[in-house]
């Protein structure tokens, strides 16, 4: 695999045009993912950045990183992979289908960090085919940190179907009130400014009644109702359902297993996302 080291965070700013006029003007070609992972070393966070995320996100202020937090330093090295020429696919139109996030040990706020991130193993869905993007940060030579995104490119596909079974609300023990406004406040702290998160106009454009919730915001906002109840070194797995259309009254319900935790959101009776957390 090609190591291609950078000296400077890529600018989401311009990353943002490319993959909008990639979505208008490219198809997606090839068979394969690129072989290259993009490093960028000597990471350090901003206080008040973690700040604004953590309120944003619900967690408390702390000398610790949320266990989600890294995925903002990761993520515009996953923008300048996935708009690259040779990559298969068109970022718009790519569906964020599962993420899971593994902590060896608590990160602190002030440790220098080194950041790399690669797309592997490409392989049939039911809907089209799809992939993930590994993002891991390392703390000198340990591996402290790896965050696995799943994305489905829609399409033709050899992948064969499952069966499902119809699933139920659980009964919540808490409900989010979701405001309409929260795509453009994580937009402001994660720089994801895709349009589909920003107003119902432009989510609109791209096939949804509504502007919708990111992922990675219900994956954290879950992750913060566990805050003084996870070990220092776990797992947390979710696979995004249903998108949450803003605003919204959401019904969330955890409940113990012997692993750890389990998770689930709801409106009424759709799924939005389902989870887990596995100590290590």
């Amino acid at each position: 695999m090609a190591i291609r080291e950078l000296d400077s965070t890529p600018s989401l700013a311009t990353l943002y045009p490319k993959a909008l006029l990639g979505g208008v003007l490219r198809k997606p070609s090839g068979s394969a993912l690129p072989d290259t992972e993009l490093v960028r070393t000597g990471v350090v966070v901003d206080p008040a950045h973690v700040a604004a995320y953590d309120t944003v996100c619900g967690f408390r202020l702390s000398d610790e990183l949320p266990v989600t937090y890294p995925h903002m330093l990761a993520f515009p090295l996953q923008m300048a992979l996935m708009t690259e020429p040779g990559f298969p696919f068109p970022l718009l139109g790519m569906v964020h289908v599962a993420n899971r996030i593994t902590q060896h040990r608590a990160l602190r706020l002030d440790e220098p960090l080194t950041v790399r991130v690669r797309a592997e193993n490409l392989r049939p869905h039911e809907k089209g085919r799809q992939f993930d993007v590994v993002s891991e940060a390392w703390a000198g030579d340990d591996l402290v940190w790896v965050d696995v995104s799943t994305y489905l490119r829609r399409g033709s596909s050899s992948g064969s179907s499952s069966r499902r079974d119809q699933l139920v609300p659980p009964t919540p023990d808490a409900i989010w009130r979701v405001p309409a406004d929260i795509g453009r406040r994580y937009a402001e702290v994660s720089g994801d400014r895709n349009p589909i998160h920003l107003h119902p106009l432009t989510a609109r454009l791209f096939g949804f009644p509504k502007a919708i919730a990111h992922g990675m915001w219900t994956k954290a906002h879950a992750l913060a109702a566990f805050e003084g109840r996870l070990p220092s070194a776990f797992t947390i797995d979710v696979r995004f359902k249903q998108p949450v259309l803003l605003p919204a009254k959401a019904s969330f319900t955890s409940w113990a297993t012997p692993e750890g935790w389990a998770f689930e959101l709801w409106s009424k009776s759709k799924p939005h996302l389902e989870g887990s957390i596995s100590s290590l």
